[in-house]
Order: structure tokens, then C-alpha cells, then sequence
């Protein structure tokens, strides 16, 4: 048995609109699902379907009055990991094929003490039952990505839910968005998991005659308070003995919806007026007002003393492995597993990114351009490879910051998604996106370093090649704790973007190319800039003491006492590593507290 109770506090449905952002929006909803049976959920856009699936699923914000219970128990964590909850929007990764997606899911939410072999056979069992084989191998798919059918995309998500076994899976609206022959098969879909002993509760808009004749039972809302609770088979003889007659060609559930939208059977629509002055709105809230009274009187307490009466424990249905699940087991696999697979799923989502030709072609045009640029440039011509140095610092500090902005941001509807459903630990997450970009982001540098190194004529020294490739790669790791720290912090990209515009243009300022006699109420500008040490760092490795340049006729001079390079001072080169690890660090901590508190709120 599962049940649900929310209540207002003066029990008034149609009191004018409350401005206050707690506004009340379910009134004295109560309901009974038993194992076996298929309960939908009936009503008009805006009157409460989502928001009391949601109160279902436990994952309501808010304040919510009323009791849920499962099998007579008070809804806890543990019972959450054993419900299945299937949102709207399919959210899924795009490049990852169906059997991919699945084998991820069941990694991550089955439990440890399962084989990964037997995780996967639990994927192949869900694949057979959901009817999943034809197109297990083929990509998923996104808006900009061509992928599975609408059917096949609603019936992973159902798979994603299934893999734990759920005793109750509850979906939002399972067929928006599909024509009315896939919707049927999705809804026998959802008939066939109910017959095989779960609770299935599913919201529907507007369900076709065949659609509803699968439904074991239905609760019928008008904003967001109950008119009909119970058996799919006795609305129409409810209905009669209080004075409402569908039609005899009449879809049932275009009859709810009328009812529910306190539109009478015939009753023609207009803005009229009666002679007493009341408009067909009035006539509408009087409607529904009455069909709430009556039920209250003839269903409510009926139902009530039916939930008193029949609160007893019902068994999960078995199916494989999967019913001996530790019910004190907090998560199911350990933080490193959790790691690992997040880690390679990461991976190879992201490749597509990160080594898209769109990119690939920005990097090498870029890189080669310079490269000519620069071309073999005279050591003599300091002042054109110190450029150069500066350019490498900035352009490696704006491109892996303006990517990075984007990655919480897009990530976050997934991650609560999954996070709500237990799945992993937001440390490990957020650890194996760090791993993750070391292969994914810092190839591209590498390459490009390796091209603009050579062909700018810049020192001929393999160790001084690697060590401006290293600080290079290091400037882009900082750059991109910083993109991740704005992206998790501000979470509205235009905002973040716009500061990081703001930012990147005081730390180009303040580098020390532009400008080298900055006042010194407003110095410390630089010190706060991770390109200032970048730069500074790559003039360092690449002069020394003992190199010269020619700065007059037959005159040479030291490199070091360029003013350029003179005004930088050269002599703290530790504390300025130093600088950068503190960056890193801080940045990459800011961006895991901001990601923390972004899905706290």
C-alpha cells in the first residue's frame, strides 16, 4: 500500500491566488495503490499531477503536510533507493548507445555485492523485458544528435528505473510527445511491469479510450484537489448517481478532464452571462467546488477507513539477483567504483567534445598561425618572442576558462537527476570530472605548444621545450578551476561568461606585457592573476643570466635587464609556483562547495 495525504491550512481550494512562493498548490489528496495495479493520474495542465508524483517520489521541496507511507512505513531513504522514478524530460548522454547507458546505471545503482557480470545480465534481462534489442547498440541521441525514436528514448528511461527492481515506479507523463500507437505500447509497457507485481503510478495528460481502459485505478484532480479516487471501472457509475452523464460516444477520460475543468457534459462554451450577472468562470468554480464537496462526502471517508483497514506489508516481486538488497546498505558500491565508472563513462561521453573537428581545427589554426607568425625569429628580437610568451599565457588561460564555465551548468540537471536517485557521491563525481579532463583537456595544449614551440624559433633545448609545456599545461588546469568555479558558483552561463570576460580582461591587463609601471594603489591587481605568474614562469625557463642580446650597433646586452623583462623580477620564481598551485587548489575547492550548494537549494 502506498498513500499520500497533503492538506491546506484552512481547507478553502479556490481562495484568490496567494502571492507568497509557499502558496499551497495540493488540498486534501488521498489515494491507495496496491502491488499489481496501475494508477494514473488525471487533470488539466496546472492542477497538481507533477507536483504530488513528485511529493510520491519524495523529492518535493518544500513544505509538505500529510503522511506518506509505503507498506504502512514512513517514507525513508532506503525505501527511495527502491523506487523508480521516471521524469518528463528524458535526460540522458547523447553519444553513449542504449546498452552503454543501461550497463552505466546498473554499475552504479546495483549493489556491491554483485559481480559486474551479474550487473550485466541484470542489463540484458531489462533490455529482453523492455523490448530494448534491436536498438541496444545504437546511440541514444539529443536535440542536436539524431538517435533512438521518442518510444525507444521513454522506454531507457523506464530501463534506467527498472535495474534496481523497483517495487514502485512512479512516471510523469510517460507518453508526452508520442503519437498515440507508441504511447500504447508504452503504456502496455508500464500494464506488463504492474501485472509482474509492482505499483506503477504514471501522470497522463490526456489518455485516448484504449489508453484508459489499462488503468486499474485513477485520482482525478481540479486544481490541485481530488474529485474521484479509485477504480478506473466504477467513474461513470460514480459520476451518474451525482448528476454527471458522459456522452454515449464520450472518451472517459476526455469526461474527467471536462469535469475537472468545471465544464459540464454539453455544456457549450462562451462567455455569457446569466441574468443574475454570473459569468461562465463563476459557473465553472461552482462546479468544481461542488464535485470537491461531493467528494468528501461519498469517497473520502470511504477511501480513509479503506487505508485504516488495509495497511499491511506486501513483498517486492523478485526477478534475479537484485530482491536481497541490504535494506541499512547507505550506498550501493563503494566510493572508488563509483569513481572508476563515472571516470570511463566520462570518458567517453566527453571525447566527442573535447576532440570535436570544430575544436581540433580552432587549436591547429591557431597553433599554425602563430607558429608562421613568429617564424624562426631572431633571438636578437626580444621584444617579438616575449609577445609571443605573453600570447601563449593568455591565449591558454581565456580558451580553457570559457569552455569550463559550461560544464556544471549543462551537467547539473543530470546530476540531480542521478543523485536523487542515490546513485553515486557527489565527491565522486566530482573527482573523476577532474580526472577526467587531464586526458581530455590537455592534449590539445600539448599539441599546439609542440608546433608554435619549433616553428617560432623560440630556445632549441628539449628541456626548456619541456618545461614551458609543462607550465603551460599547468596555466590551463588553474584556468579551468576557475571556469568550473564560476560555472558552479553563478550556474547562469550569460552571468558567468560575462564575469569571466571581466576577469580574463583585468588579468590580461595586469600581466605584465602591457603595462610594467603599474600605480601602486592598484598593483596588487597582478597578484591575483594566475597569467601574471604564467608569464612570468615562461620568461624564467626560457632566459638566463648567461644570455645576451644585441641592443645597439656591436653592443649586447643582458637578456634579463630588458625592461620588459627587468620590470617582471625574476627572483621569486618559487613563490610564483607556489602562486599557482594555491590557485589551483582554491579554485577547484570553490568550484566543489559551489557545485555542493547549487544542488542543495
Amino acid at each position: 500500500m502506498y498513500s499520500i495525504r497533503l492538506c491546506s491550512t484552512d481547507g478553502n481550494c479556490f481562495s484568490p491566488p496567494d502571492p507568497k512562493p509557499d502558496r499551497i498548490v495540493l488540498n486534501g489528496v488521498s489515494g491507495m495503490v496496491r502491488p499489481g495495479e496501475l494508477l494514473a493520474m488525471l487533470g488539466p495542465s496546472g492542477s497538481g499531477k507533477t507536483t504530488l508524483l513528485t511529493a510520491l517520489a519524495g523529492r518535493l521541496p518544500g513544505k509538505v503536510s500529510g503522511s506518506i507511507t509505503y507498506n504502512g512505513q514512513p517514507f525513508t531513504g532506503n525505501i527511495k533507493r527502491k523506487t523508480g522514478f521516471v521524469t518528463q524530460d528524458d535526460m540522458f548522454y547523447p553519444h553513449l548507445t542504449v546498452l552503454e547507458t543501461l550497463t552505466y546505471a546498473a554499475l552504479l545503482r546495483l549493489p556491491k555485492k554483485l559481480t559486474k557480470e551479474e550487473k550485466i545480465e541484470q542489463v540484458e534481462l531489462v533490455i529482453m523485458e523492455l523490448g530494448l534489442t534491436r536498438c541496444r547498440n545504437s546511440i541514444v541521441g539529443g536535440p542536436l544528435l539524431r538517435g533512438v525514436s521518442g518510444g525507444e528514448r521513454k522506454r531507457v528511461s523506464i530501463g534506467q528505473e527498472m535495474l534496481v527492481n523497483p517495487c514502485l515506479l512512479l512516471l510523469d507523463e510517460p507518453t508526452s510527445g508520442l503519437d498515440s500507437t507508441t504511447a500504447q505500447r508504452i503504456v502496455a509497457t508500464l500494464q506488463g511491469l504492474a501485472r509482474g507485481g509492482r505499483t506503477v503510478v504514471t501522470t497522463i495528460h490526456q489518455p485516448s479510450s484504449r489508453l484508459y481502459q489499462m488503468f486499474d485505478k485513477v485520482i482525478v484532480l481540479s486544481d490541485g484537489c481530488p474529485i474521484y479516487s479509485g477504480s478506473a471501472g466504477r467513474v461513470e457509475e460514480y459520476f451518474r448517481t451525482i448528476g454527471y452523464v458522459p456522452g454515449n460516444l464520450t472518451n472517459l477520460a476526455d469526461f474527467l478532464l471536462d469535469l475537472a475543468n468545471g465544464v459540464a457534459p454539453n455544456l457549450k462554451q462562451g462567455h455569457q452571462t446569466d441574468p443574475h450577472g454570473r459569468t461562465e468562470q463563476d459557473d465553472q468554480n461552482s462546479m468544481k467546488q461542488s464535485l470537491i464537496s461531493s467528494y468528501k462526502k461519498n469517497l473520502h471517508n470511504v477511501l480513509k477507513a479503506e487505508l485504516q483497514q488495509n495497511v499491511r506489508n506486501t513483498s517486492c516481486p523478485k526477478r534475479g539477483r537484485t530482491s536481497g538488497r541490504s535494506s541499512e546498505m547507505e550506498w550501493t558500491s563503494s566510493w572508488w567504483e563509483q569513481f572508476k565508472v563515472l571516470l570511463n563513462r566520462s570518458l567517453k561521453e566527453r571525447k566527442h567534445e573535447s576532440y570535436s573537428g570544430l575544436r581540433i581545427f580552432q587549436v591547429m589554426s591557431v597553433s599554425i598561425l602563430s607558429g608562421l607568425l613568429w617564424w624562426h625569429s631572431d633571438p636578437s628580437h626580444i621584444q617579438d618572442q616575449v609577445g609571443l610568451l605573453f600570447f601563449l599565457s593568455i591565449f591558454w588561460g581565456f580558451f580553457p576558462l570559457f569552455n569550463a564555465i559550461f560544464t556544471f551548468p549543462q551537467e547539473r540537471p543530470m546530476l540531480i537527476k542521478e543523485r536523487s536517485s542515490g546513485m553515486y557521491r557527489l565527491s565522486s563525481y566530482y573527482f573523476a570530472r577532474i580526472a577526467g579532463d587531464l586526458p581530455m583537456e590537455l592534449v590539445l595544449p600539448t599539441i599546439f605548444v609542440a608546433v608554435t614551440y619549433w616553428m617560432s624559433g623560440l630556445k632549441p633545448s628539449p628541456l626548456i621545450f619541456i618545461l614551458t609545456l609543462l607550465i603551460i599545461l599547468f596555466n590551463v588546469l588553474v584556468s579551468q578551476g576557475l571556469g568550473l568555479a564560476l560555472g558552479a558558483v553563478i550556474r547562469d552561463v550569460k552571468q558567468a561568461t560575462t564575469l569571466a570576460s571581466v576577469t580574463m580582461l583585468v588579468f590580461l591587463l595586469a600581466g605584465g606585457y602591457y603595462i610594467q609601471h603599474i600605480p601602486p594603489f592598484i598593483a596588487w591587481l597582478k597578484y591575483i592573476s594566475f597569467s601574471h605568474y604564467c608569464y612570468k614562469l615562461l620568461i624564467g625557463v626560457q632566459y638566463t643570466d648567461t644570455d645576451y642580446y644585441e641592443c645597439g650597433m656591436g653592443v649586447h646586452c643582458k637578456v634579463l635587464d630588458f625592461p620588459a623583462i627587468h620590470q617582471l623580477g625574476l627572483n621569486n620564481m618559487g613563490w610564483d609556483l607556489l602562486a599557482m598551485v594555491l590557485m589551483l587548489v582554491g579554485y577547484r575547492l570553490m568550484a566543489y562547495v559551489g557545485l555542493r550548494n547549487g544542488l542543495t537549494q
